[in-house]
């Protein structure tokens, strides 16, 4: 290495103008950091003619990857196109020719991760993605550095901004799903097409990654259950309110005695949990540790120059790894062979909302189907809808397991009394309440 070295740009959208600025605007922090000037010598695009919001001498502009994958003085690509296929073919070229690659692409990683490691670490090559998860968040070298000599039991976290700020505008304005989508596509946190972030996929995507990361076990994309926000209703938000509890789709990973469990669903955080606060687009993520205990990475989970932030610290460390004659020894056997957790061995609490006639021995009824199921109320609401002649009952459970839980949710479609399960969710870092474990309205 040089007075100089050279990078390769893959994409130059929102992530890639970042870099750039990056890169020129802090080149004395770079100089004074490695010894050595960083230098963008060739950018890949698909329109060349595309206005941009930065200046760009043109002759670094190419429509054709193989002059960037092929440059003996390009020393790191910086892939930032997006997409899967394709990106996942420049990468493998990029380490045939002894290249070492930065991502910031998570739909890649989730699916292709431990593929790419294993082909960089053939060719003694670095792979880093620490923008793949939680933009400008350092949480991915957080887990393999700063915590990586203790045993991570859980990671849970909210790791997408578009569906946080939709939540945050319904629990804190009372507005409509529909509604706070909108707002959030008008300001740029939510795509024209919604589906990967309201879904709950994009958050699942980054759950596999930090579940393969946190137990060094290799976590499948599909092996993440998922449930997204679509179907929210107000009414749950405001009993969560009243409950003591917030909204929020959260991504869980949790790993016991080598079973681990990875979810992406909507969860009513007590509201004294440290994710509680975590509102409108920035992202947050909370990781346990046997030795460490509580600890919480929070930050912009998006954006041009937090994503491009996340970008450079790996584009650093690769550099600083040049230096050291260290490229290309992550390690990348799984610690162990996981095993899923079954429904029997997960346990939590749980908010159920019902629909009722509104008649003496209803409660009863159900209250004795969750007795013989170990099942007990933490709190009860109870709120007759008398021009319907319906009760509506809100209950939340103490502990107990996904598997009993679900046989109580079979059960109550086939009483007569229940008209409707309106809803059910699960309830994460509850609190016993002062005032009782039961309530009517």
């Amino acid at each position: 290495m040089g007075n100089k070295i050279s990078v390769g740009l893959l994409g130059f959208g929102v992530v890639g103008s970042g870099v750039m600025q990056i890169i020129e605007n802090n080149q004395a922090e770079l100089i004074h950091q490695l010894g050595t000037e960083v230098h963008v010598k060739s950018i890949l695009v698909r329109n060349p003619a595309k206005s941009r919001n930065v200046d760009l001498d043109r002759t670094r502009i190419t429509t054709d990857p193989e002059i960037i994958l092929n440059d003996p003085e390009i020393d790191v690509i910086i892939e930032v196109m997006g997409g899967i296929d394709e990106a996942r073919e420049h990468i493998l070229k990029a380490f045939s020719a002894k290249k070492h690659v930065v991502t910031a692409n998570k739909d890649l990683v989730a699916l292709h991760g431990p593929e790419l490691q294993e082909a960089a670490n053939q060719n003694k090559c670095d792979f880093f993605y620490e923008a793949s998860v939680a933009g400008g968040i350092p949480i991915l070298r957080g887990i393999t550095g700063g915590l990586s000599a203790d045993r991570i039991q859980q990671v849970m976290g909210i790791v997408n901004g578009t569906t946080n700020y939709i939540l945050t505008k319904m629990a804190n304005e009372g507005m409509p799903y529909e509604d706070a989508l909108q707002e959030a596509q008008e300001l740029g946190f939510a795509e024209a097409d919604p589906t990967s972030d309201v879904e709950g996929l994009d958050a699942a995507r980054k759950m596999a990654i930090l579940g393969r990361l946190a137990f060094s076990t290799d976590i499948e994309l599909e092996e993440v259950e998922v449930s997204g926000i679509k179907n929210l209703a107000l009414e749950d938000l405001q009993y969560g309110d009243q409950l003591g509890y917030t909204m929020k789709l959260i991504g869980f990973a949790k790993c016991h005695d080598k079973e681990v469990e990875v979810s992406v669903e909507p969860t009513l955080l007590s509201k004294e949990h440290p994710l509680a606060d975590v509102k409108n687009e920035y992202n947050a993520v909370y990781v346990y540790g046997e030795a460490v205990g509580e600890t919480m990475f929070y930050g912009p989970g998006a954006g041009s120059l937090p994503t491009a932030t996340a970008v450079m610290s790996d584009v650093v460390e690769v550099i600083r790894n040049v230096r050291l004659g260290v490229n290309g020894n992550i390690v990348t056997e799984p610690r162990f062979k996981k095993e899923l957790k079954t429904p029997d061995h997960r346990f939590g609490q749980y908010y159920l909302r019902l629909h009722v006639k509104d008649e003496a021995g209803v409660f009863s009824t159900i209250s004795s189907l969750f007795h013989e199921l170990d099942i007990s109320f933490k709190r009860i609401l109870q709120n007759p809808i008398k021009k319907h002649e319906v009760a509506e009952i809100v209950l939340v459970t103490h502990q107990t397991s996904l598997g009993n839980f679900n046989k109580a949710l079979n059960q109550l479609e086939s009483l007569h009394d229940v008209l409707d399960v309106k809803s059910y969710y699960k309830v994460e870092g509850d609190v016993e309440h002062v005032a009782g474990t039961t309530e009517t309205l």
